[in-house]
């Protein structure tokens, strides 16, 4: 290991130890650079795959199931002649899902732009999921809020999911089900978001896995060193 001087960015002036292939290889403005454009890129692939009609229900690594809870009341629901009710409400929380996705786009690819040199280096040395957790930390809180408003107009269309909301508010207070679960809006939300992060990571991995195949210069020479 070596020890390296930047004097750009948010690193003016600081120390960072450093691998010796990352010096040899870019330097942390170019680094910055292809993360940025990493991020966008993933953000609008998962935007563009999930903001769209089947996006979440016809996908299997995202369709949004009923909560754990529920499956003994429609299995239930499905014995007495209720599937159709069942299949409704299903459907109804993944278009929900893909109604509200691509109102992630701005803020997502807003993340990305403003992104720091430090989280770049950070990103670059982390994990395969590093993109998608900085993603995370900076945009679930305030897409949450864009999203469930969205969601609750679209899962009202289903006059089940006040039934479900009833129940699970009973069930809730037996200790049975927790937090978001115990409300069909704020629990489509959580997954709409878990799917969107989901489907960044996926994204992510491939242009780490082939930054050559990515097509852009400035993720074959990051990514790729």
């Amino acid at each position: 290991m070596q020890r390296r001087k930047f004097t750009t960015g948010g690193l003016a002036g600081g120390w960072l130890w450093m691998d010796p292939s990352w010096a040899a290889g870019f330097n942390e403005s170019e680094a910055a650079q292809g993360v940025r454009s990493a991020l966008e890129r993933g953000a609008n692939a998962a935007v563009d795959l999930l903001g769209r009609s089947d996006g979440f229900l016809g996908n299997p690594k995202v369709r949004i199931p009923l909560p754990g809870f529920l499956n003994d009341a429609a299995k239930l629901l499905k014995a007495t002649g209720g599937q159709k009710k069942v299949d409704e409400l299903i459907t109804a929380m993944n278009r929900a899902a893909e109604a509200a996705v691509p109102q992630a786009r701005t803020l997502l690819v807003s993340a990305a732009k403003s992104m720091s040199v430090d989280d770049a280096l950070k990103i670059v040395r982390g994990g395969d999921t590093s993109v998608t957790d900085f993603f995370a930390r900076k945009t679930r809180s305030p897409l949450g809020e864009q999203f469930l408003p969205i969601v609750t107009k679209a899962t009202e269309k289903v006059a089940l999911a006040d039934k479900y909301n009833a129940v699970a508010g009973k069930v809730a207070k037996l200790g049975l089900v927790k937090g978001d679960d115990a409300n069909i809006q704020r629990y489509v939300t959580g997954k709409s978001l878990d799917g969107l992060y989901l489907m960044i990571g996926e994204e992510e991995k491939k242009i780490r896995k082939d930054p050559l195949g990515s097509g852009s210069a400035i993720l074959r020479k990051v990514f790729g060193a």
